[in-house]
């Protein structure tokens, strides 16, 4: 690894940079991509083609201090109830629009808790879900299952609906972490969620994991990542914690002194990476693992690994379509996102129309610097054959901008005929080095920390 001397001063412990699950990011969406524009961006979609499709829930039985998603707290099924309605109706909007034949790759339902649903209430949206588009040969349906909130009927529920992918959250099996953050999960629990799913036929097992938590040590965070791994899950995120109380309240019952700092963050990525790694799990990108067989390796091998909102995908799908409050749509065109407060979400699909409240519509060049974003965070590499093929630049124009990039990191990288590299000691700054190439101001934003 590049001395830590010369990431600090490149930035590596400093800088709060975009995670980069979109481009532009999110804060720079703005209100001219309103529910008209979301529909003609649907009814574009080719017919037969495939799309994938992201359903929100942002309803916890308990709300978890660490979490910075948009969520709300719930202690009865009213307000769940009514939400599901206000989903059915969506769907049945967008049934209107969406062409004919069209097919989804991957459906998946994040949250929140997704799994805090009654099975009939599961029942119902898979239902209308395959009412308006069936499954692709090969699609993958995945649900995010809190293993606190999950039992064998609801699991009979998902795994009927055609779930052959389950996610969970783990963050640290440590009881003071996790009392800590206010996330009490204990390992029985949540290998007993495991076992569920296993005995339904799901095979497929996503799981993520925090570096960065308050009281998190290399031997704490060592005996989460062997606990884990007992589970056999087919892919890993190892996300960094970011601490943002001035933009998620509750993170303020989070003490600010327990944290580690940026040098021990890194540490601590470091020792769970490195057991991943023993544990003969590929590296995928920035902060994902998996077992070879995954599609996430295979797709990764061949170079056709993408970057979405869920994280890295191996989904070839130009068109996410986002169902639910604050869910975020992706087209060709640019991205659309829905109104983010439920209340405001429910009236507008009550009056008949999308409940689009902002986005963002491609131009200049925002296709270009995003899949040059894209190509840093998924391969550490930009192929100059590819970009200058299917972008409006030239070889020379491009190099310009690689050799531009290059002197904000000491020469660091690596330039060839080939195009730009980022050799592995250097792939602790990735982000910053994707950070290189956004044409917008990131100011307006408080992002999160580099490491």
């Amino acid at each position: 690894m590049t001395n830590r001397t010369q990431l600090a001063r490149l930035g590596l412990f400093d800088a709060k940079v975009p995670r980069y699950t979109s481009y532009p990011t999110s804060p720079h969406f703005a209100g001219n991509v309103g529910p008209d524009r979301f529909a003609e961006w649907i009814s574009a979609v080719p017919q037969d083609g495939n799309v994938s499709l992201y359903l929100h829930v942002p309803f916890c039985r308990r709300l978890c201090w660490f979490c910075a998603c948009r969520t709300q707290g719930t202690a009865t099924a009213s307000p769940v109830e009514a939400y599901v309605d206000t989903l059915l109706a969506e769907l049945a909007i967008l049934k209107s629009h969406l062409p004919q034949g069209v097919k989804l790759s991957r459906l998946h339902w994040g949250g929140g808790t997704p799994t805090l649903l009654s099975p009939d209430m599961m029942t119902r949206l898979t239902d209308a879900i395959h009412d308006v588009a069936g499954f692709a040969d090969g699609a993958e349906f995945s649900v995010e299952i809190d293993p606190n909130e999950i039992d064998e009927a609801r699991l009979d529920a998902l795994a009927a609906g055609g779930m052959n992918r389950a996610s969970i959250g783990v963050q640290d099996f440590d009881e003071q972490i996790q009392e800590t953050i206010g996330r009490q999960q204990g390992f029985e629990v949540t290998r007993r969620a495991v076992d569920m799913i296993r005995e339904r036929g799901v095979a497929s097992l996503n799981a993520d994991i925090l570096y960065g938590l308050p009281h998190q040590t290399n031997a704490r965070i060592t005996e989460t990542v062997q606990k884990l791994l007992s589970f056999g899950p087919d892919r890993v995120a190892l996300y960094g914690y970011a601490h943002v109380p001035w933009m998620a309240k509750r993170q303020q019952m989070i003490p600010s002194d327990a944290l580690p700092t940026p040098e021990e963050r890194l540490d601590l990525f470091e020792t769970a990476r490195k057991l991943f790694l023993w544990d003969n799990y590929d590296e995928i990108g920035i902060d994902h693992f998996a077992t070879k067989s995954d599609g996430l390796a295979v797709a990764a091998r061949a170079g056709r690994l993408r970057r979405n909102f869920q994280g890295y995908t191996d989904d070839t799908s130009e068109v996410l379509i986002g169902v639910g409050a604050s869910s975020i749509s992706k087209f060709p065109q640019g991205y659309a996102q829905n109104a983010p407060g439920t209340s405001a979400h429910t009236q507008a699909i009550r009056e008949g129309r999308f409940s689009t409240a902002r986005g963002h519509m491609f131009q200049g060049e925002d296709v270009l610097r995003g899949r040059l974003i894209e190509a840093v965070m998924c391969d550490f590499r930009v192929s100059a054959a590819e970009i200058t093929r299917d972008h409006d630049i030239t070889r020379d124009g491009l190099f310009t901008m690689f050799r531009q990039v290059n002197d904000q990191f000491e020469g660091l990288l690596q330039i060839t005929d080939d195009g730009l590299y980022i050799p592995e000691a250097v792939r602790p700054l990735t982000r910053l080095i994707a950070r290189s190439f956004d044409g917008y101001e990131l100011s307006k934003a408080g992002h999160s920390s580099a490491i």
